[in-house]
């Protein structure tokens, strides 16, 4: 093994294969297969370790905006990148975006925006009914980033933890591998799954491609879908999953294509962590100031306190363009609240895409990343991709262990953190002290709830 010190990837024999050496007694090898756009391995992840007796390992994509501060348009640009690929690949159409704006967007933020823009202002056209479904929790952005580049005969759901009094998921599946399991999906639409002909699931990454199996079996038991597409940023599938895949395409006569900006095949050599090994940094509090603002005017919600057009109940394609007039009435507002020059927009759980799309309306020197579930092992060593780490309890369920990352004393002036539903003083303590701790003089809480007498303070 590697000495702990050294760097936490080094090249193979060419440049498609990659050692990553991710702490002593765990290294993962990388060999690519299929690049379609040509990206370099360096702009889409790093690696960590993972606090999971099942699966000991990380890419921490630099592209989510979960773990790592990512430019938001780039994130939002990923989504429709993978929109790209299903135009070529499923609709057999000629993509109107070349490879080098593609690939540029990596190495300049204003080439970021601009790709972003353009895939927005020619969306993709589909007649055939398409459901788009993003996995919960790390791909509730990147879903609805993809749905969002095409038009026409489009909807959108993405999978949640959470479990909502008074309402009937549709279907429920496993993922084996996570530290939370159970997926559930609702819909406001009881047709929503019935009217599809083809079912997109969208996930950051397909390591054994288990989660997306366990889904299609129940839509095809449910519903009885046949034509499913697989999108990821990241597919790294063995021989003998790929195999899975096929087998099951015998088994119900269904179709499964997958989709991927980047295929291969990895190799695992040691053992998980069973434990961290370090914890949080601490950081004074002194001289924190905390504003609260309430943008749930800019909205529509459900009668259950949630935000209608996030996904989680889906919502059309039509839909889609009532939340751009939504999100740029509250971005305007943050805006004119906005202090600080270097800015974290920070969202929370499953509730990233909204914030990622005010995120990109605020101005230059914007940086978005959100809260998670997934506990990682932080540690300072070269290319490895979490240096800190600040442990909360979620305000939704104190039981349940949340994360930020990669936040450093200095690092920011301002923060926005943007949060669903209102939470009281003792949901929100541990938050609260956790957000104290990071180092950023000013943090603005956005809440888009409406709450039942709350003010503005700020």
């Amino acid at each position: 093994m590697k000495n702990i010190t050294s760097p936490a990837c080094l090249p193979t024999r060419n440049g498609r294969e990659r050692l990553y050496s991710i702490i002593d007694g765990l290294e993962v090898e990388v060999s690519v297969i299929s690049n379609p756009y040509g990206l370099e391995l360096d702009h889409l992840f790093r690696m960590a370790a993972r606090i999971n007796k099942k699966r000991g390992f990380l890419f921490v994509s630099k592209l989510l905006g979960k773990h790592i501060p990512v430019h938001p348009s780039l994130s939002l640009a990923s989504g429709a990148m993978l929109g790209c690929l299903y135009e070529a690949a499923i609709l057999e159409r000629p993509t109107t975006v070349s490879m080098q704006l593609l690939r540029d967007a990596f190495e300049d933020t204003e080439q970021a925006d601009a790709l972003y823009r353009r895939l927005m202002e020619t969306k993709i056209r589909v007649e055939e009914p398409t459901l788009f479904i993003g996995f919960a929790e790390t791909a509730t952005a990147l879903g609805h980033s993809m749905f969002d580049a095409f038009e026409g005969n489009a909807d959108f759901l993405h999978t949640t933890r959470e479990q909502i009094d008074d309402m009937t998921s549709l279907i429920n599946f496993e993922e084996e591998h996570s530290h939370a399991v159970s997926h559930r999906c609702y819909a406001l639409d009881p047709d929503l799954f019935g009217k599809a002909s083809t079912i997109v699931l969208v996930d950051d990454e397909i390591t054994t491609g288990n989660t997306s199996l366990n889904i299609i079996k129940e839509l095809h038991h449910s519903f009885g879908h046949r034509d499913f597409v697989v999108a990821s940023l990241l597919d790294w599938r063995s021989t003998a999953d790929r195999d899975r895949f096929a087998q099951l395409e015998t088994e119900r006569d269904i179709r499964i294509r997958c989709l991927s900006l980047l295929e291969g095949f990895i190799t695992v050599n040691g053992a998980p962590l069973e434990e961290s090994l370090q914890h949080s940094p601490s950081v004074t509090t002194d001289n924190v100031t905390f504003r609260t603002y309430d943008v749930s005017r800019f909205f529509e919600h459900l009668d259950i306190d949630y935000l209608k057009h996030t996904g989680r109940f889906g919502m059309s394609a039509l839909q889609g363009e009532s939340l751009n007039r939504e999100v740029k009435r509250a971005a305007d507002y943050l805006v004119s609240r906005r202090t600080g020059k270097r800015i974290l927009c920070l969202g929370t759980g499953e509730f990233m895409y909204i914030p990622m799309r005010i995120a990109d309306l605020m101005g230059d020197e914007i940086y978005y990343q959100s809260t998670t579930r997934s506990p990682i092992h932080p540690m300072q060593r070269e290319q490895y991709a979490v240096t800190s780490s600040y442990r909360f309890d979620s305000v939704d369920d104190p039981t349940v262990a949340n994360f930020m990352y990669n936040l450093s004393p200095g690092q920011y002036d301002e923060a926005f953190v943007f949060i669903e539903r209102k939470y009281g003083p003792e949901q929100g303590a541990s938050f609260e002290q956790a957000l104290s701790r990071i180092g950023i003089p000013i943090v603005n809480l956005v809440f888009f709830s409406q709450a039942q007498g709350s003010e503005e303070h700020g």
